[in-house]
């Protein structure tokens, strides 16, 4: 890949900060895209930029993103040329450990499975238990001793169970224990707490806080926080809808159904953040988010704003 010069790279930082600022006017807009425009050397460095940043920030919260493209720019004007892959490195360098365990935490990047940002993956055990791994999920295989375990320590996996071993098999993360009864269920983690979701027969459920378990059944669905299991609630459609490639928003407030989206696509999604709060329904594809977003204007007060392939953003709908 040809370099981008450290001059191109600065003003494309300059350029996403400001964008995130939420500051932004449409004269912004209108110069930012006449940047674009100008060389083709400014455009590939946005690109580039934009795969980094969604690789180590990811649903981060934006003043940890800012600092991330700053830091990546304390170090970078020392440099007079950068390669692409030169620059990966400049920018997961710059942040050091602090600032990566505030996009992720540092353990998931030792976990024996883990998938990227929109990254869906299906493994088969030994035992013949499938397990899918949703985006930015990592997890640990354990079928050395007295139990065939998983533990997950972040995002979510859809585990089928296998029956080609006797020994109990478990599922645990940092809030509890699940051992499921011959099933097909789901396993998320969700800040400090677990969320399990069952799908097909039973799971026996229980906090690393008590000594009883609970009986969670298809349909149903239960949180683990704060050292116990919250009650038994109905579990929502299309919970598994991810594994199949769709999004199923039941009144999702837009800010979430855009982060999600922007995960299964190059380049900025954003939104005004006047917006975030409105809710919307509906089925979404996850790896065809043009599509996706193409159905927005027609439910809610929006319109599609876009510069280029890899920058868009939802923005209100002119009067």
């Amino acid at each position: 890949m040809n370099p981008v010069s450290a001059r191109a790279l600065d003003e494309a930082i300059a350029w996403q900060l400001r964008l995130d600022s939420g500051d932004a006017t449409e004269q912004d807009h209108q110069d930012i895209q006449r940047w674009l425009t100008a060389h083709p050397e400014h455009a590939r460095v946005w690109q580039q930029l934009g795969g980094i940043d969604r690789h180590l920030s990811a649903a981060a919260h934006p003043s940890a993103r800012r600092a991330l493209l700053r830091s990546g720019g304390v170090r970078r004007r020392s440099l007079h040329r950068i390669t692409g892959s030169a620059l990966a490195l400049l920018l997961a360098s710059g942040l050091g450990l602090g600032l990566l365990a505030q996009q992720r935490p540092l353990g998931d990047y030792l976990a024996d499975e883990r998938t990227g940002s929109g990254e869906h993956r299906e493994l088969r055990l030994a035992d013949q238990t499938r397990v899918q791994l949703n985006s930015r999920t990592a997890l640990d295989v354990d079928f050395e001793g007295p139990e065939r375990r998983l533990y997950l320590r972040g995002g979510e996996i859809l585990v089928e169970t296998g029956h080609d071993d006797p020994r109990p098999f478990v599922v645990e993360t940092d809030q509890g224990r699940l051992q499921p009864l011959g099933t097909r269920f789901l396993v998320s983690r969700e800040g400090d707490a677990t969320r399990l979701v069952v799908l097909e027969s039973a799971v026996a459920a229980r906090s690393h806080y008590e000594s009883a378990d609970r009986v969670i059944r298809a349909g149903e669905q239960v949180w683990i926080a704060d050292q116990r299991l919250g009650p038994t609630r109905s579990a929502p459609v299309g919970s598994d809808a991810w594994s199949r490639g769709l999004l199923v928003a039941d009144e999702m407030p837009l800010g979430q159904l855009v982060d999600r989206l922007g995960e299964y696509r190059q380049g900025y999604l954003g939104l005004d953040p006047d917006l975030a709060t409105l809710r919307i329904s509906g089925v979404f594809p996850l790896h065809d988010s043009d599509k996706a977003l193409a159905a927005l204007p027609p439910s809610l007060p929006v319109r599609i704003e876009r510069f280029s392939d890899w920058w868009v953003r939802v923005v209100p709908a002119k009067d």
